[in-house]
């Protein structure tokens, strides 16, 4: 299943602006696994549907430590590890924005 979504916030500025849009693939597993450095979109019951880089993935139970690159991203280190489950995909085509 492939998504489009559109950028809000600035989570991961500079480099995903607000305005931008991404390609989330939900089974990126057909192409290639998730790793540390990938873009992925989840849904967190406080926060909504959130775009994040993959800090790390637990060995044991898969879960995914996810980070934003700006300096008061709401991630990880506030809402803890990402279970799979609550993926919407992985990032696989950023379009940006013409400003």
């Amino acid at each position: 299943m492939i998504k489009v979504l559109k950028v809000t916030g600035d989570s991961l500025a500079p480099d995903y602006q607000e305005g931008d849009f991404v390609v989330a693939l939900k089974f990126p597993f057909l192409f290639n696994s998730i790793a540390p450095g990938d873009i992925v979109v989840f849904r967190n019951a406080d926060y909504g549907t959130m775009i994040k880089q993959v800090e790390s993935i637990d060995p044991v139970s898969g879960d995914l430590h996810v980070i934003g690159t700006h300096p008061y991203s709401v991630d990880s280190r506030q809402f803890g590890a990402l279970a799979r489950v609550d993926l919407v995909g992985k990032v696989i085509w950023h379009i940006k924005n013409p400003r």
